[in-house]
């Protein structure tokens, strides 16, 4: 793919790739990254966006968005899924995850730089007639991409995620979260994924999400996340998500919850969206019972024919 330059996306000082070789030996993921790269030109380099894109080219296209601190390995049970349904899947890897580039930079890494990346990213590849499955923060990202570009996206399913305004009541949970991914000198990506799933994860699929930082200066995407969620009216992306929220409370497009019934962290979000969004009426919305924040883990092949039923 041609690098396209954009006077809208900001500068990187230094980026990080994660070398291949950790990626080696991921036996049950053997789909190959497909890359776009933004923003290059002037003197720029550009910054390397990594997707999964599975299924037949002509079929109608789910995007697949991860959130914190996972990456589109995240989707290996739902992906065989779909594409056996005849979707065309595209499972992303945000910036700072996977094998998407890292800026080094902390200031590199804010909510509004996600979505201009994200939004940069989609036009560039020109997706269309999208469903959106969204999680975590790839639902804090995504609902805005959606916002941004409704005319992109046929339908949306939202799981254990949100748009936070910093008018919410955050949990217990959440808090817990911020403060040690703020705090702690440790931050085992692998086994705070594990922790996340009522299942739990092999050793292999622990190693697996610890595959894209293979050092500390490569999670600090990672780690700055849970600091960047909306919790006060004050906060810099407050207003944009409000806004998000004044299209939502006017789409009509079929809108689907699947929040399963073991989150500590989201559990009852659905609520909100199943009453102010009108497609969301009359959906087959669905509770996945014995998952946990990571449901695409516990239950990913149900979530995906649910999906499946859904689209039908």
């Amino acid at each position: 793919m041609t690098p396209a330059a954009s006077p809208i996306l900001p500068t990187i000082k230094t980026i990080l790739r994660t070398p291949e070789s950790c990626f080696e030996g991921l036996t049950d993921f053997p789909y190959p990254p497909h890359y776009t790269v933004l923003g290059a030109g002037n003197g720029q380099p550009g910054l390397r966006i990594a997707h999964i894109d599975e299924g037949p080219r002509d079929g109608a296209l789910v995007l697949l968005m991860h959130g914190e601190p996972t990456w589109s390995y995240l989707y290996r049970k739902m992906i065989p899924v779909l594409v056996a349904a005849g979707y065309r899947v595209i499972a992303p890897d945000l910036v700072g995850f996977g094998r998407s580039d890292k800026p080094a930079g902390k200031a590199d890494y804010s909510y509004g730089n996600h979505v201009l990346w994200m939004n940069a990213w989609l036009a560039q590849n020109d997706f269309k007639n999208i469903t959106l499955f969204c999680q975590d923060w790839g639902s804090l990202i995504g609902l805005r991409m959606a916002a941004h570009a409704p005319a992109r996206f046929s339908r949306i399913a939202l799981a254990n995620g949100g748009l936070p305004t910093g008018l919410e009541v955050m949990p217990k949970a959440f808090k817990i979260w911020r403060a040690f991914s703020r705090y702690s000198p440790w931050f085992p990506i692998g086994k705070i994924v594990k922790a996340g799933c009522v299942a739990g994860l092999s050793d292999a699929e622990v190693a697996a999400y610890d595959a894209p930082f293979p050092g500390g200066q490569f999670k600090i995407g990672a780690r700055v996340f849970p600091g960047l969620v909306p919790t006060s009216p004050n906060d810099p992306q407050s207003a944009n998500n409000e806004a998000a929220w004044e299209v939502f409370k006017h789409w009509d497009k079929p809108f689907l919850t699947l929040f399963s019934n073991r989150d500590p962290v989201t559990r009852g979000g659905h609520q909100k969206w199943q009453k102010e969004v009108p497609g969301a009426q009359g959906q087959p919305h669905a509770t996945p019972r014995n998952a946990g924040h990571f449901l695409q883990e516990d239950k990913g092949a149900e979530v995906a024919a649910a999906l499946v039923a859904w689209m039908a």
